[in-house]
């Protein structure tokens, strides 16, 4: 089973209008309330690929009723925990006329101590087999330790464990071995704090996390495509036409269909060609891409080995 961890799930309220103005009243041409959040963007794509997840996460107030009433149209097997604060509503408002997208992100529940000690004992049942995939910001009174304290424990429980994070955050999770890591060329530039002159440069740096712990090194490069990095090889996808009109969820998507193809075949370069497919469609999508999408961009990705 493939569990997702989105410790701070939220209501993404989607304004569209012509124009934002600054201290005037602005009135929306077209809204729509999706459930957010990156965990639950990954359990939406292995969904489409037909393959079982659990999402688990914390939810809470009137806005997590809705949370879950909004995820329910989609299908998926969840199993949160409940907590006393609301979940948050984060509004992103996009102006067509000055093709400009506005964010405004809430911060989240507060957390105590007895709802943490409940959502970790859900994952006791974690096993050899399974993967979990923890993604996204913590809510308050959340240890910035939470997912390597959980990567820790998992791993002892005999589970494979993914974490899409950046920063010292992902660094002090290498040594656990994880399934695979996803940054992409400018957060790598910036975990070993050099730039990029050439896409060896880029290869040098990925071997660096596989030298540290990750058995599998995914690097995006928006428009040149993206890279799988192993500890034998180095394969480049190229990146297929498409007009790109949602990046939010891209990166999310490409880890859905890696870990999802690899959980099948335990194929890496299968799973690199399923999970690049999946995150082009998804920026080629209003929303989270569907199968039919990815099965038509998989068509127009070809992987090469480079060395």
């Amino acid at each position: 089973m493939i569990y997702t961890i989105t410790a701070n799930p939220s209501i993404d309220y989607v304004l569209q209008l012509d124009e934002l103005t600054p201290g005037a009243v602005n009135r929306t041409t077209s809204d729509v309330k999706l459930p957010g959040g990156k965990g639950i963007n990954v359990s939406r794509i292995l969904h489409e690929l037909q393959l079982d997840s659990t999402a688990l996460g914390f939810v809470g107030g009137a806005t997590g009723s809705m949370f879950e009433e909004l995820l329910a149209q989609h299908h998926l097997q969840t199993d949160f925990t409940k907590v006393a604060n609301d979940t948050r509503i984060n509004v992103k408002i996009n102006a067509t006329k000055q093709n400009e997208e506005t964010e405004i992100n809430g911060t989240g529940p507060e957390i105590s101590a007895e709802e943490k000690s409940t959502f970790i004992d859900q994952l006791k049942s974690v096993g050899s087999g399974d993967v979990v995939i923890m993604s996204g910001s913590l809510p308050k009174k959340v240890e910035d330790t939470f997912y390597l304290d959980i990567a820790k424990m998992i791993q002892d429980q005999g589970a494979d464990f993914v974490i899409d994070t950046t920063g010292q955050a992902l660094l002090d999770t290498l040594p656990l071995n994880p399934l695979v890591v996803k940054p992409n060329n400018h957060e790598l530039a910036d975990l070993f704090h050099t730039t990029f002159k050439s896409e060896q440069d880029i290869v040098d740096n990925a071997r660096k996390l596989l030298e540290q712990g990750a058995k599998h090194v995914l690097v995006s490069m928006a428009g040149d495509g993206a890279l799988l990095v192993t500890k034998e090889h180095v394969y480049k996808a190229n990146a297929p036409k498409g007009t790109v009109i949602n990046s939010v969820g891209a990166g999310d998507s490409m880890i859905a269909g890696f870990v999802g193809t690899f959980m099948k075949t335990n194929d890496p370069i299968e799973s690199f060609h399923e999970g690049a497919a999946c995150g082009s469609a998804t920026a080629f999508s209003q929303d989270i891409a569907v199968k039919s999408k990815i099965d038509e961009v998989y068509q127009n990705i070809s992987i090469t080995q480079l060395s």
